[in-house]
């Protein structure tokens, strides 16, 4: 399974972005392989509707999980739409502590 994170830089032990679709990065971690791979997200500082458009690169990299702090509305829309499950992250801690979080079933989904 992939689970995307979002960060504030590359890397397991940057800390996590509570912004999904204007993060700095998009960290993917192959559960199965503990392999992980950063993004730069490239609409950072876009315009409006960036969620939508983020939630497909999420797609392209094979994500079936995000791990944030919080979504916008279409971007929510978006993520149901392409059967991604989001769930909350609200600590100030790393991707690595975020991931550890999601896998131990401590974070609540985002509706």
């Amino acid at each position: 399974m992939i689970v995307c994170i979002t960060a504030r830089a590359a890397g397991t032990d940057a800390p996590v972005e509570q912004r999904f679709g204007r993060a700095p990065y998009f960290v993917f971690v192959d559960t199965e392989t503990e392999k992980s791979e950063s993004v730069g997200n490239p609409l950072v500082d876009a315009a409006g509707g960036v969620g939508p458009r983020a939630v497909q690169a999420l797609a392209e990299h094979g994500a079936t999980i995000l791990v944030t702090g919080q979504v916008g509305g279409n971007a929510a829309r978006a993520l149901e739409a392409g059967g991604i499950k989001a769930y909350a992250y609200r600590g100030s801690g790393s991707v690595a502590d975020a991931l550890a979080e999601y896998t131990a079933g401590t974070l609540q989904p985002i509706s």
